[in-house]
């Protein structure tokens, strides 16, 4: 993989011996011996990544990756130091530096740091086209501001180009599948099919048929053959979803497959040979599930050739705005409708909440918020009652009220500045949206929570909206 690296060195030596390896790999090397050299080259360069001593004479290197990242914030930088410690590797990670290496610099570590920090560029570079031009089925890109999640789209891009198989764990609506697809979008295997299974929606006695296929007249209904999932990924990737909830009599059969790579079609006697790559994901605890001997234990160590944890959005904060601008894309696409503008305290608001549902339940407020007021601002009022319930003191503070409770006074203070109609509609607004938050949307509960037509409701809803 080409590309312009700069290296920021006061050894001369260190700088002719990274740029004797780099250029034998065909990258563009420039120097800078200084962090106000890489400084005043970066306000006038754009390399695609950045190796940088930590130890510097004049500013030294986190103070000079700091204001970098102010100059070119998408630029991955590779820390070198002959002095590292712990803490000054997460402190410059936190900085915003991709990696941490330590002197003496080893050749193989270079060169794979190079890779991998510039294939991680290539995929936030397709993440900005994928926010501009969502895909037909509407996938959600990865978003990695937080520094957890860089280092989980490190870890991600690492794996991608083996054939290890993953197993890939986290809480419901992290983004698990979504994790899978980046890694076979990043692997040897892109351009081959990828099957994901939902081990969780198959009935029991289908998933065998679903998997491994049948022959005609296998069983009651089996009018035809059927190609299984597995041989459907021949060469490419099967993923399979909520491996935890496969029973154990299909956990034995997958074992087989996984150590074989052969199979029978269900009612066949004929062995079909697969090379596939395999990735499972759960949300469940497989460990505490092999204690209570509902999940194979050798199944588990074979499937977890390389663990993959998808944090819970509440870990990562540092998404949720990123996230929003590029859901409320991915909404406006699906919907063909104006996404609403969300306030400065409506963010801050949705900064605060915990998101036990994670980015699943982030994605469906976005939807119902686009539906509701398509194109309009969106006060943090207009939010459901769980959030506002929650909200954070600082969001409170601001609006000087009473630590975790709606502002209304606010409202009332913009009604009374406005003429009797107006108030009036101001007040109708804001009431049907506060009681229809606290019935989930639904306006049938609405009806009968308030005592007005349903008919009604829809026109006042209508109205409210146009």
């Amino acid at each position: 993989m080409v590309g312009h690296i700069l290296i920021v060195d006061d050894e001369e030596g260190v700088r002719l011996s990274l740029r004797g390896i780099l250029e034998d790999e065909g990258y563009t090397v420039s120097e800078a011996a200084s962090g106000e050299e890489a400084l005043s080259f970066l306000e006038k360069n754009t390399p695609d990544l950045v190796f940088l001593d930590i130890w510097l004479s004049g500013i030294d290197g986190l103070e000079t990756l700091k204001k970098a990242k102010e100059i070119q914030e998408d630029i991955p930088f590779i820390m070198i130091s002959g002095h590292g410690n712990v803490e000054t590797a997460v402190q410059a990670l936190r900085l915003g530096a991709y990696d941490f290496v330590e002197k003496p610099l080893s050749l193989e570590k270079i060169l794979l740091g190079a890779k991998y920090a510039l294939e991680m560029k290539n995929l936030k570079q397709e993440n900005t086209l994928l926010r501009q031009a969502v895909s037909n089925d509407y996938e959600v890109p990865m978003v990695a501001n937080s520094p957890v999640m860089r280092v989980f789209m490190r870890d991600l891009l690492k794996v991608a180009p083996t054939d290890a198989w993953v197993l890939i764990t986290g809480e419901n609506g992290t983004g698990k599948e979504l994790a899978a697809r980046t890694l076979h979008r990043n692997s040897k295997q892109k351009n081959e099919p990828f099957i994901a299974v939902n081990c969780a929606a198959i009935p029991e006695e289908l998933i065998e048929s679903e998997l491994f296929g049948h022959e005609k007249g296998a069983f009651t209904g089996a009018d035809s053959t059927k190609i299984g999932k597995f041989e459907l990924a021949h060469n490419g990737t099967l993923f399979l979803d909520e491996i935890g909830d496969m029973s154990l009599k299909t956990q034995a059969k997958i074992l087989r497959i996984l150590q074989e790579q052969c199979f029978e079609r269900v009612g066949g006697n004929k062995n079909i040979k697969v090379q596939v790559r395999v990735l499972a994901a759960t949300n469940k605890n497989l460990e505490k599930a092999i204690e209570l001997g509902e999940f194979r234990q050798d199944l588990y160590y074979r499937l977890r050739v390389f663990p993959l944890y998808v944090p819970p959005l509440r870990e990562r904060k540092e998404d949720i705005i990123p996230l929003v601008e590029t859901l409320t894309k991915v909404v406006e696409k699906k919907y063909s409708m104006q996404a609403p503008i969300f306030a400065k305290e409506t963010l801050q608001v949705m900064e605060e909440w915990t998101w036990p549902g994670n980015v699943r339940e982030l994605m469906h407020l976005i939807e119902r918020l686009t539906v509701l007021y398509s194109g309009k601002t969106v006060d943090y009022s207009m939010l459901p009652k769980e959030l506002l319930e929650n909200v954070g003191k600082s969001v409170v503070t601001e609006k000087n009220c009473a630590a975790g409770q709606i502002c209304e006074s606010d409202v009332l203070q913009k009604m009374l500045s406005l003429d009797y109609k107006n108030a009036k509609s101001a007040f109708e607004e804001f009431y049907l949206t506060q009681k229809l938050n606290e019935v989930g949307g639904n306006v049938s509960k609405l009806s009968e929570l308030i005592g007005l037509e349903r008919s009604n409701i829809h026109k006042k809803l209508k109205n409210m909206h146009e």
